[in-house]
């Protein structure tokens, strides 16, 4: 091929190597009440026989641990973000903590489902208002800490002196899955100190008990439903599984319908931060251009913070 007929050049940038403190501040005290809560309910509930409070004590013991994963990947992404060795950065660190948590919550679920099917088959009597009370203070807990860990949806739009919704820009919502995760673990638990509240009060004022472990099974559907839900998007991000993300068609459009006329014969678009995205294509020009010319197209998106770009002629082509 003819030497002109190639050009390549890479656009880098570090913007997406910030940490999220507040998170990180946030979920370390919600681990820190959890486990307080946890030892409070699992001894509660094996005190007073109630397996609604027992299944959530121990549900309650693998958020601690799940929060705890969390945290440790906060820091961890902190300590190594300016490592060499990470050519992306440390994000994925959290976002592999996620996807563990979601396995975690998974087990949680089996665990549960298990001990409620058993409790079908041998009931045992519960003390049900000492259960309703530990219950209550559980469910409080996990409200504090789902507030604590709440996704603020932090937007992120263009403005670079254009209208960037006359073309057809986006605005996007930068999720962190690590705090997502932690989130989705305390709110599962909220779930299943509700679902126990309601089986011991159903059980205490109308002698329905067969409550107490269908409200447990239930719970598990419940947690089940979630943790793959955070298993596919984490896993997802993990397998660079982007190109149906908004990010794509932009920077099609940014390409394609610019000032030259140009078409994008091959692309691949990935995930290496919080709403910061990496693309390598290649380009196909009627006359041969510098690269450059797309750089300056696509520096409109900021989400965009590693760029290679291989321009062809198609005459050489």
């Amino acid at each position: 091929m003819q030497l002109d007929a190639l050009a390549q050049s890479r656009r880098h940038s570090h913007a997406f190597s910030e940490g999220n403190p507040m998170a990180e501040k946030n979920t370390r005290r919600a681990m820190v009440l959890t486990i307080v809560m946890m030892v409070i309910e699992i001894v509660g509930g094996w005190w007073f026989n109630s397996m609604a409070v027992l299944a959530d004590g121990w549900h309650m013991s693998s958020h601690a641990l799940a929060l705890g994963l969390a945290a440790f990947a906060y820091a961890c992404a902190r300590r190594y973000r300016d490592d060499p060795r990470f050519a992306f950065g440390t994000w994925k660190i959290e976002i592999l903590a996620g996807f563990t948590s979601a396995i975690l919550l998974l087990g949680v679920a089996a665990i549960m489902a298990f001990e409620s099917i058993l409790r079908v088959f041998k009931p045992s009597p519960i003390h049900y208002q000492q259960a309703i009370a530990i219950a209550v203070v559980g469910l409080a807990v996990n409200l504090l800490c789902a507030w604590w860990l709440r996704d603020q949806h932090h937007h992120h739009g263009h403005d670079h002196g254009h209208d960037h919704h006359a073309h057809g820009g986006h605005h996007h919502h930068h999720h962190d899955l690590n705090q997502r995760s932690a989130y989705l673990h305390v709110l599962a638990d909220a779930a299943t100190s509700v679902l126990a509240i309601i089986a011991l009060l159903g059980g205490l004022y109308f002698g329905a008990s067969w409550l107490d472990p269908l409200m447990g099974i239930v719970g598990a559907v419940l947690v089940s439903v979630w943790a793959w839900g955070l298993i596919r998007q984490t896993g997802g991000v993990l397998l660079d599984a982007e190109m149906d993300a908004p990010v794509v068609a932009e920077i099609r459009e940014a390409v394609e319908q610019g000032d030259v006329p140009a078409r994008i014969s091959d692309l691949h678009v990935w995930q290496v931060g919080r709403g910061r995205y990496a693309c390598a294509m290649e380009v196909v020009t009627e006359t041969m251009v510098a690269p450059e010319v797309f750089h300056r197209a696509l520096a409109i998106h900021e989400e965009i913070v590693h760029v290679t770009v291989e321009v062809r002629s198609a005459a050489a082509l």
